[in-house]
């Protein structure tokens, strides 16, 4: 198994990566989420990977975080969703509002995503809900620090719905000097964090 490929960024055309990797160059498929936190091509990158062996080919995925790549696996286990439709939920929405549909049983939010019908949303809703409580903290503890809080979910939801794209929005967060106040203070401290 490959776990994680450290090299240059060689070329990016959505959902494909080319990394080159001591002379190797591996072509890999990976979420928009992650392709908004690359760097320019010819700079040097460490992307998180998960192959998979089919019967005709073998594809090497490629995350940011291990959160994405955490909820890629647990995805591509549900009954009905492959390995496009994981990406299609990763580039569509962040880990953390992801989970927070599972929880908050929200099949409406899921369906917004680009290959999720109403059945699939269901599905999802009802297997990664078991998935996500027996990986529980192992997913949580991986995903991005400052949108526990519900003050927090409140404003990064704020901040999705203003335009921010969720990784944005996380990384705006995280510029808060005081995590701690009222979601209106959030938001205002993470617009005016993203003014400067």
């Amino acid at each position: 198994m490959i776990g994680f490929l450290n090299g240059t960024l060689v070329a990016r055309h959505p959902p494909q990566l080319l990394v080159d990797v001591g002379g190797v160059g591996y072509e890999l498929e990976a979420p928009m989420s992650t392709f908004y936190q690359l760097p320019e091509t010819g700079q040097p990158v460490r992307i998180l990977t998960h192959l998979l062996v089919r019967e005709d080919a073998h594809v090497l995925y490629g995350f940011a975080s291990e959160a994405e790549r955490q909820l890629f696996r647990s995805l591509i286990k549900v009954s009905g969703v492959g390995a496009r439709i994981a990406l299609a939920i990763l580039s569509g929405i962040s880990v953390e509002a992801f989970v927070r549909c599972v929880e908050g049983a929200d099949a409406a939010s899921l369906t917004r995503i680009p290959g999720v019908g109403r059945k699939t949303a269901d599905r999802l809703i009802v297997e990664m809900r078991d998935r996500l409580e027996q990986a529980g903290s192992a997913l949580v503890q991986s995903m991005p620090a400052g949108v526990e809080g519900s003050a927090s979910d409140e404003a990064f939801g704020a901040l999705v719905a203003l335009g921010y794209r969720p990784q944005e929005a996380q990384r705006l967060l995280k510029l808060v000097a005081d995590p701690a106040q009222s979601t209106e203070g959030l938001i205002r401290a993470a617009l005016q964090a993203a003014a400067r």
